[in-house]
C-alpha cells in the first residue's frame, strides 16, 4: 500500500468513526489533499460550500488565492498538504463550535502525526487557537511559533491570516502575502538547523 492509500484509509477510518454532530449536515467529509511526504501542512478552519460539493479543501476563492501564494513561493499544492481543524461544513460557513473542533482534533492529529511535516501553517484564528488557544494572530501572524503537543512529533509553526479574509480586507492580503514569504526563510533555517 502507497503511503497515499494509506493517507486515504486513516482519513475514511475517521470519517466512519468521526462524532462531530455536522456530519449529518454537511453533503460529504472533506479529506485533507496534497502530499503524504509534505514537509509544510496548512491548516484552516472548516470546509466552504465549493469544499462541501467538491470534497476537496480550499477549491473556491480563498483555495484559489492561496494557489497563487504557494506559487509566489515557489510550491504547489502537489508538494504541500491542505486540511482543516473541521472537516465537515458548518451550516451557512459559520464558525465552528468549539465541541465540533474537539470532535475532529484526534482525527487532525491522526493526519499531522502521519505526515510528521516539518512546519505547520494555521490559516485564520480558528487553525491557531485549535493549538495556542492565548494567541491572538493579529500579535503573531508571519512569525515562527513553537510549542509541544501530544502525539505530534511537528514543534514548529506558522499562522496567517485566512485566505478569504485577505479576500474582503485589501490591507490584508499585502501582510498576507508578505508574510508568506516568511515560510521558504524559516523553512530553509529549520532544514539548515537539523542538516
Amino acid at each position: 500500500m502507497t503511503r497515499s492509500e494509506e493517507l486515504h484509509e486513516l482519513n475514511t477510518r475517521w470519517h466512519r468513526d468521526n462524532t462531530c454532530s455536522l456530519k449529518i449536515l454537511a453533503t460529504q467529509a472533506v479529506f485533507g489533499d496534497g502530499d503524504p511526504n509534505a514537509e509544510i501542512v496548512f491548516i484552516g478552519e472548516a470546509p466552504g460550500k465549493q469544499e462541501d460539493l467538491l470534497g476537496k479543501p480550499f477549491v473556491g476563492a480563498s483555495g484559489k488565492f492561496l494557489s497563487e501564494m504557494l506559487e509566489s513561493i515557489h510550491l504547489t499544492r502537489e508538494k504541500v498538504y491542505i486540511t482543516n481543524c473541521v472537516k465537515y461544513r458548518p451550516p451557512e460557513n459559520r464558525d465552528p463550535l468549539p465541541e465540533e473542533k474537539e470532535a475532529c482534533r484526534p482525527w487532525l492529529e491522526d493526519e499531522l502525526t502521519f505526515i510528521n511535516p516539518k512546519i505547520i501553517i494555521f490559516l485564520g484564528r480558528h487553525a491557531l487557537n485549535t493549538f495556542f488557544p492565548d494567541k491572538k494572530i493579529s500579535d503573531v501572524h508571519g512569525t515562527l511559533l513553537t510549542g509541544t503537543f501530544t502525539g505530534i512529533s511537528t514543534t514548529n509553526f506558522i499562522a496567517l491570516y485566512h485566505p478569504a479574509s485577505a479576500l474582503y480586507n485589501g490591507g490584508l492580503r499585502e501582510t498576507l502575502i508578505k508574510d508568506f514569504k516568511q515560510i521558504s526563510l524559516i523553512l530553509k533555517k529549520l532544514i539548515k538547523a537539523t542538516a
